[in-house]
């Protein structure tokens, strides 16, 4: 498998799991499932693996992919999923041997079958999911049981689509609802046990939501680098264009989508909502000062303003003549200067520090080196919880 294919956007893979659904293709599904101590991916990476040892995606950092290549051979001959659990934390074992993690990692393998076509559909889709697939347990789900594998989806108002086995115990579903709901609202994904029949379960929780929108003001060449950065980070991008500027397809290929608009109309070039954040950056003073007015009016939480601090508050100060005081929650939505300072100032070097700052809203972090962060780097989810609660 190339670098490219190990390196794709989620989106990108999930792009490939529905063609080799649509082509009735032979391929397993490899999905990290538990995860104790620390590792390079987190519950709910996949990988698609073909028969011929091609695929897409990561979950490490290549230290098992060839592993995981190798037996998921073993599962397209059985036809069969399997659960794998690596630990890389022995001091002797070869596993624990430079391989760049310290935790014991669990992975689900299947052969990829329709009953995944939901999730990938209403994530391609834009729409979030949460799925529950039975991958262990005492009492009659273990690996080649009818149960192993079965799975129920969940819209954010309770289950539906239920398989037989393990999901059509109503108890088993009461038992794992808040705890779906928790992940389903974070995007998170964890392995549960609940009890069933005397005995346990375990279940993968998975809340698969759409990616971020990034809507870019602008048309100018420094667009660009912001463009394809932030669709190699999995937003969803949507350039915008002010009083004829250049907005052809063939100019930001990497867009999703390419659209002509008036500073007036931002309410209508797309579906404004907390997921969509916006950059603005047509280098026109009177350009932005309408589009800001225009998306503070939206419920967006990012508002990142190309230009300097001195700009931004002349800008306040007309806003304010004519009748309109920005309150200090729409300051706080306002990123201005945009970006992290990073130290650069090629169009790139710019781009990474818009799109580093992007991320960092989406994730709720403050940017900081990992190095002075207390803790491990990838927050917990308690799930149970109250959705509202998470920590990200």
């Amino acid at each position: 498998m190339s670098t490219t294919d190990w390196s794709l956007p989620e989106t990108d893979v999930f792009d490939q799991i529905r063609a080799a659904l649509d082509d009735d293709a032979d391929a397993v599904l490899a999905t990290v499932i538990d995860v104790e101590g620390s590792a390079y991916r987190r519950p709910g990476a996949k990988m698609i693996l073909r028969p011929d040892g091609s695929g897409a995606g990561s979950i490490t950092a290549g230290c098992l992919e060839d592993e995981v290549r190798a037996l998921a051979a073993d599962v397209l001959a059985d036809g069969d999923p399997r659960v794998e659990t690596w630990d890389l934390t022995g001091e002797d074992d070869v596993w624990g041997l430079g391989v760049g993690c310290n935790g014991v990692i669990t992975v689900l393998l299947e052969p990829l079958g329709d009953s995944y076509r939901p999730v990938v559909e209403a994530r391609l889709g834009g729409d979030p999911i949460g799925v529950a697939t039975a991958v262990g347990g005492e009492g009659g789900t273990s690996a080649g049981s009818p149960a192993f594998g079965a799975r129920a989806y969940y819209d954010g108002e309770g289950f539906s689509g239920i398989a037989a086995g393990v999901f059509s115990d109503p108890d088993v579903l009461a038992e794992l609802e808040p705890a779906m709901a928790t992940l389903y609202e974070g995007g998170k994904a964890e392995t549960v046990t609940v009890e069933m029949n005397g005995g346990t379960v375990e279940v993968f929780l998975e809340g698969v939501r759409p990616p971020p929108e990034l809507v870019v003001f602008g048309s100018g060449p420094d667009v660009a680098p912001v463009v394809e950065l932030a669709k190699l980070v999995d937003f969803r991008v949507t350039v915008v264009s002010f009083r004829g500027g250049k907005a052809g397809e063939e100019r930001f290929p990497r867009a999703d989508e390419v659209v002509s608009s008036a500073p007036a109309d931002v309410d209508t070039a797309c579906e404004w909502d907390e997921d969509t954040y916006a950059v603005v950056m047509t280098h026109n003073f009177l350009d932005d000062r309408i589009a800001l007015e225009e998306l503070l009016e939206t419920p967006v939480p990012y508002i990142g303003l190309m230009g300097p601090h001195d700009r931004f508050e002349e800008m306040c100060e007309e806003l304010a003549e004519d009748g309109r005081t920005l309150t200090e929650a729409e300051r706080e939505r306002i990123h201005t200067p945009i970006g992290l300072s990073l130290g650069g100032d090629s169009p790139y070097q710019i781009g990474y520090s818009i799109v580093a700052e992007l991320l960092a809203v989406a994730n709720d972090r403050t940017p900081q080196h990992l190095s002075r962060r207390a803790g491990p780097i990838h927050d917990r989810v308690e799930v149970g919880a109250d959705p509202s609660e998470s920590p990200e």
